[in-house]
């Protein structure tokens, strides 16, 4: 997806090796304009597979989530990080180990709005070991909900998550894949030519 590649050449910052920093606009502020695109892309992607929800985790994931379930007509649902006050029965919940923050999180999710027989597009920011999306599969499969794909923004192909959950059989799109990260550098993985930039 051309106009993400140049948004993360233009506006991301290779922090590390391993840390791609895209605050600017997904992480913290984001381009609606962006956000919109993502999701038509992402309903093109997975075309055909009677998709009746959208799952994410909070909170990078919503925004690329929410216009990829307006795209399709259903709704998104996003598993929560933080506990809720109003959030507290029949819930539904898994370990999620980040590897950018370094620390473990449980999910929640209401078994009211995952149930079985639903279709489910999983929707994230980033992928790198897979942790999140193992995550959200692992809601899905406890209520016998179908997985149908897994929609990635940014993978870092340099990471076996991408690899891992496509050898299982899951349909992973990710809009951008990045070959390597050195601090100032990106290289995407499908381009050859011009494929490293400096930022």
């Amino acid at each position: 997806m051309q106009l993400l590649k140049e948004k993360i050449l233009n506006e991301g910052e290779a922090l590390s090796e391993t840390i791609l920093k895209v605050d600017s606009f997904l992480n913290h502020q984001m381009d609606p304009v962006l956000m919109k695109k993502m999701g038509e892309e992402f309903a093109k992607r997975f075309e055909g597979k009677e998709i009746t929800k959208v799952l994410t985790i909070e909170s990078s994931g919503i925004g690329p989530g929410v216009m990829t379930a307006l795209t399709l007509d259903v709704p998104l649902i996003f598993a929560r990080k933080r506990k809720s006050l109003t959030l507290t029965e029949d819930l539904i919940t898994s370990s999620v180990h980040s590897f950018t923050k370094q620390e473990t999180n449980t999910i929640t999710v209401s078994n009211k709005y995952i149930v079985p027989g639903d279709k489910v597009l999983i929707i994230d920011d980033f992928l790198a070991v897979g942790q999140a999306a193992r995550g959200l599969v692992d809601i899905c499969n406890q209520v016998d909900a179908e997985v149908v794909g897994i929609g990635i923004v940014i993978e870092k192909a340099f990471q076996n998550g991408g690899k891992e959950l496509r050898d299982q059989g899951f349909q992973v799109e990710s809009l951008a894949r990045i070959q390597a990260l050195k601090k100032g550098e990106i290289t995407f993985a499908e381009e050859t030519e011009g494929a490293a930039a400096h930022v």
